[in-house]
């Protein structure tokens, strides 16, 4: 499935490191929804802290952040703990949620093709919309590009 700018952002439920979580329970707030393939790898804590360091400047958009992945909740807390990370991590272990936003499917590792998580961000409007799309991210400078988007769309 392929999501477009505009689109109705999928609903999910999922568990997080702060208790249940819902795309319907995160309307009326700016969400910075975005999926990584696994918890403490070198590309995920690079993306994952610089999330972390630009908190103070996302907030002041408005916007809130949550991350996705397949790992547990438990895993999730080690890392968010390791690391200092102050917004919440969902567990979507059967990639039901990625799946639904695209964000799941075929990729090439290493020259090979496998089926795994795509990383992947999207700002949804406080109305449920999709505003902007990232897929395939590119770690470095990813916030920078987030941040631009959230202040050209005021």
């Amino acid at each position: 499935m392929s999501l477009t700018v505009g689109a109705a952002a999928p609903d999910f439920q999922l568990e997080s490191t702060d208790g249940p979580v819902s795309m319907r329970g995160l309307r009326g707030s700016r969400v910075i929804l975005y999926f990584y393939p696994k918890d403490d790898t070198p590309g995920c804590t690079r993306e994952a802290c610089s999330f972390r360091d630009s908190m103070q400047r996302l907030a002041g958009h408005g916007a809130v952040v949550l991350g996705v992945s397949k790992d547990s909740v438990a895993s999730h807390n080690r890392f968010r703990e390791k690391y200092g990370l102050t917004f919440p991590l969902a567990s979507d272990p059967d990639n039901k949620t990625a799946t639904a936003y695209g964000a799941f499917g075929p990729k090439s590792m290493y020259g090979k093709k496998v089926m795994g998580t795509i990383r992947s961000t999207f700002v949804i409007d406080a109305k449920g919309k999709i505003e902007q799309i990232w897929s395939p991210v590119k770690v470095d400078g990813h916030v920078d590009q987030i941040l631009a988007a959230l202040t050209d769309s005021v």
